[in-house]
């Protein structure tokens, strides 16, 4: 099936899989994929690294002027990169999760990291996921989807993959920090999370990768006509 170059942005809570879905589509269609949270986290973890954030979250102003020091990119594997460093295992640990809500809501930050998203966005047939995508930082995409699951689903499904690496979280710990990040994100002031209004809602509480593979190229059919 041959796509436009269009660029497709996901959003969604977290632990909805955007980036596991984003990725399949990118491989499947032959797109780029970026992950936008994953620089988000990048940026805690070189504030957390600088000793720019305290452990309740306060973010010292001094940030905005260590961020021009700053060099996150993609490797050709997808990973994240801090200069020459591979920071991709660091910033998916709780204790990066704990704090990235915070970093994420400071509007230079967030600026920072969209001028970056641009610089990728510019040569088209993108996959993104994020908070803002598509409300913020592509709001011209072609084709926008949000996904949800249940809070249930989400936890069980950050759980594992926690144990997976080799932490010992408790359930009930990422149960808090899972709604504490949907509280942070969806009443942030700058670009709060929020369904676009011609975003294609995907709740896949009870699907299989396979299943939402099919939706999306149905999708894709249906909206640009490709038989």
């Amino acid at each position: 099936m041959k796509i436009p170059d269009i660029i497709i942005a996901i959003d969604g809570y977290s632990s909805t899989g955007k980036s596991t879905f984003a990725k399949k589509i990118a491989r499947k269609f032959g797109f780029l994929y970026l992950d936008s949270g994953a620089l988000y986290r990048g940026v805690t973890l070189f504030a957390q690294e600088e000793r720019l954030i305290s452990r309740l979250g306060t973010v010292n102003p001094e940030l905005k002027h260590a961020l021009a020091g700053l060099s996150l990119s993609f490797g050709e594997d997808g990973r994240l990169y801090m200069g020459p460093r591979c920071i991709e295992l660091q910033i998916r640990t709780m204790e990066v999760s704990a704090q990235v809500s915070p970093i994420a809501a400071v509007p230079y930050v967030r600026a920072w990291v969209d001028e970056r998203l641009h610089d990728f966005g510019r040569q088209g047939r993108i996959v993104m996921d994020g908070r803002d995508i598509g409300t913020s930082v592509f709001p011209q995409a072609e084709l926008k989807i949000f996904m949800t699951a249940s809070e249930q689903v989400r936890a069980q499904r950050r759980y594992d993959e926690l144990k997976a690496k080799g932490e010992e979280p408790l359930l009930e710990e990422v149960v808090q920090n899972l709604r504490e990040r949907d509280y942070i994100d969806s009443h942030r002031e700058t670009s709060p999370l929020r369904r676009a209004d011609d975003a294609f809602e995907l709740d896949n509480s009870d699907m299989s990768f396979e299943e939402e593979l099919a939706w999306v190229q149905g999708l894709i059919q249906g909206k640009f006509g490709i038989l």
